[in-house]
């Protein structure tokens, strides 16, 4: 992994422990979930259909 990967990893599981420790389970949950389902419903079908390609091809289909 490369060192920025390391940064973004680390500071990821640390903002999940300090939201876990700041809001009720369900409140933490909901944040975890809705951010990136909302950043996906924001980008038009055009962004969509290419961020469904990329991970298609990363999954070797």
């Amino acid at each position: 992994m490369s060192k920025r990967a390391v940064a973004v990893a680390g500071g990821a599981a640390i903002g999940v422990i300090l939201l876990c420790q700041l809001l009720p389970f369900w409140a933490a949950v909901l944040v975890i979930v809705g951010v990136p389902a909302l950043a996906y419903l924001l980008l038009d079908p055009s962004q969509r259909r290419r961020l469904r390609r990329v991970s298609r091809k990363e999954l070797g289909r």
